[in-house]
């Protein structure tokens, strides 16, 4: 179950493809939106990120030495929706900075074509970068004062590229406005993931973060966790499939027996499982999921009744008394 208004719009996916392209910052984040096509095609939707590849070569050699070929043009328009993916390239400081004719090229293509519908208030798009790709759009003039990240060995030479941005260390990744920065190699994956929680729910960020083994990377500075996030750091299963299908379908009546049919195993080591892996009794996740989508749909506006049967309460009371167990808040205990 989505708490998203509306149907969520199909994107365009733009990778722009240099020679030199760190593999890991393209094949990461790729895999990450292919999945979640994947996982959304065999639940009777459609997909909802089209993958294309653009650049100003129609070939390049990789990081490793793989040729990548068939690589689009940079095209003169953003026809629909579309997120332009920046990435990384191997070596030092002064190698990633080498300004290149395909360096070049593609900074124009960022200053004449992105930047103008970048800038337009209410814009479908967004600019997404990994590590290097955050020189390249200082390089181009498309950061201005907000605040970004990078590769932790290349702080100081966007801070150089961008004087009047905030240019934040030890994070993740920042989003600010339509800019959504990340520190490079596998930060592209919790990047990822992180514009598919907010495009099509945190249930199916969840399932590609299973299916990719990817744990949650947050420290004290990181953007906070989604609640539907939480308890999800672990790689049993039986457990995955269970939380899965409660944050899908959190009105459901979950039975202990219908949960442990979801997990194939007893109840009675269900139970068992999820105190090992998260801390709950199965019960107890029900009703985090269920408290958790109801806070959701009041911040959106929702009435008390409304958030209530949206997050699959029976009623106001029963919600209300759901909050007053978890303190508002997820926490590592049981609610018998």
């Amino acid at each position: 179950m989505r708490l998203l208004p509306g149907s969520a719009a199909a994107i365009d996916l733009l990778f722009v493809v240099l020679p030199d392209t760190l593999l890991l910052d393209l094949a990461g984040p790729a895999e990450a939106f292919r999945l979640a096509n994947q996982a959304l095609q065999r639940r009777g939707h459609d997909a909802l990120f089209r993958l294309r590849y653009i650049g100003p070569l129609p070939q390049v050699a990789s990081s490793v030495g793989l040729t990548l070929a068939n690589i689009e043009p940079l095209p003169a328009q953003l026809a629909g929706p579309s997120w332009v993916v920046l990435l990384g390239r191997p070596g030092d400081a002064m190698q990633g900075l080498r300004r290149q004719r395909a360096w070049l090229t593609t900074r124009d293509w960022l200053s004449r074509t992105l930047w103008p519908q970048l800038a337009v208030p209410g814009a479908p798009h967004r600019l997404l970068t990994v590590c290097v790709g955050a020189l390249l759009a200082a390089d181009a003039g498309l950061i201005g004062t907000r605040r970004c990240t990078t590769h932790h060995e290349l702080l100081d030479e966007l801070a150089a590229l961008a004087p009047q941005a905030q240019v934040l260390a030890n994070r993740v990744f920042v989003e600010d406005g339509p800019l959504l920065s990340s520190a490079g190699i596998t930060a592209g994956i919790d990047l990822a993931l992180h514009c598919i929680a907010q495009h099509a729910g945190d249930a199916l960020a969840a399932t590609v973060a299973q299916v990719m083994v990817v744990h949650g990377r947050r420290h004290a500075q990181d953007p906070q966790r989604s609640p539907l996030l939480a308890f999800r750091d672990h790689l049993h299963p039986a457990v995955h499939r269970v939380q899965e299908a409660v944050c899908e379908r959190p009105g459901d009546p979950w039975s202990a027996e219908a949960l442990s049919g979801i997990a194939h195993v007893t109840s009675r080591q269900l139970t068992r499982l999820f105190r090992e892996h998260t801390g709950l009794t199965p019960r107890a996740y029900v009703e985090h999921v269920r408290v958790a989508l109801a806070q959701q749909a009041l911040r959106r506006g929702a009435s008390g009744l409304q958030a209530a049967d949206l997050a699959g309460f029976s009623s106001d009371r029963q919600w209300r008394r759901a909050k007053a167990r978890h303190g508002g808040s997820p926490a590592h205990r049981d609610v018998a």
